[in-house]
């Protein structure tokens, strides 16, 4: 194998390990809502439950491959914007890092309905070694289509998720030990559903701290990281916050790992982690 080729498949297993593993599992589950008034009053009056995060959360991770520094990735709440009269949320999540010869620069943007909690809007910014591509999905929850930059309109799903709102919505999930979850909210039916089960309780050093956490094995209706013969494993603080400190899966012969290096709290956000050391 070519050294470029070697590099090729090794930046494009980090960045679906990134994509994959943060932004969204490919697919699950409920989202979230951060604490804010007039979010909150529809939500109450909608018998929907508190969110796990707040404007302005950010989350930074450490990624590995196969033992190697690869790149760094990041999970923010942007803010809450409109979306055809909608208030949204609106989430960020980049990628940056790969290794000689294949560079990633990718940024993953959701807009998630502050009372609903579905996609509204997705849009993807990819630049991966000289593959170079962008789009945006329009997601029409209440007539269960979507639009990818404005072709024809396609079936989905009723209260769609993205890719990038899909963390949120796993860590709302909070699986306990023991317990299966079966999801089938991927705006794009084909791939769904997500079965997530809790299979263990740890205690994991990352660069963020040492936490608590529940371990959590997903599987999907799709091949590579998370498929449904493969060995995933995600690490869930064990708390109201919910972070996702570790993510650890094997890809083709690569063995791909993503921790949490830093945490910073979103706006009002009261959520107890249950942090049991820290590191200097």
């Amino acid at each position: 194998m070519s050294s470029h080729t070697f590099a090729a498949r090794t930046g494009r297993a980090l960045t679906l390990a990134a994509v994959a593993a943060l932004a969204g599992l490919t697919a699950t589950a409920v989202a979230q809502i951060a604490t804010v008034a007039t979010a909150a009053t529809r939500a109450s009056a909608a018998g929907e439950s508190r969110a796990t995060f707040a404007v302005g959360e950010e989350l930074t991770y450490k990624a590995t491959l196969g033992g190697i520094r690869a790149g760094t990735a990041r999970m923010r709440v942007e803010g809450i914007e409109i979306v055809r009269g909608r208030p949204a949320y609106h989430l960020v999540f980049t990628v940056d890092g790969g290794v000689p010869f294949f560079r990633v620069h990718d940024r993953y943007d959701s807009w998630v309905d502050t009372a609903t909690h579905a996609s509204l809007r997705f849009a993807q910014a990819i630049s991966e070694g000289k593959y170079k591509r962008s789009r945006t999905y329009e997601i029409y929850p209440e007539r269960a289509i979507y639009q990818e930059d404005g072709d024809s309109a396609a079936a989905s799903v009723s209260n769609p998720l993205d890719d990038g709102s899909f963390i949120y919505a796993v860590r709302h999930a909070a699986v306990r030990v023991g317990e299966t979850q079966r999801f089938d909210r991927y705006f794009k039916p084909d791939r769904n559903p997500v079965v997530l089960t809790g299979v263990a309780r740890d205690t994991v050093t990352v660069g963020a701290g040492t936490f608590a956490t529940v371990v959590v094995h997903p599987t999907i209706r799709t091949k590579g990281l998370f498929a449904e013969d493969g060995d995933a494993r995600i690490w869930f603080t064990d708390d109201d916050a919910r972070y996702p400190v570790k993510i650890a899966t094997k890809f083709s012969k690569f063995s791909l790992t993503l921790t949490l290096a830093s945490v910073t709290q979103g706006q009002g956000d009261n959520t107890r982690v249950a942090m049991v050391g820290g590191r200097n």
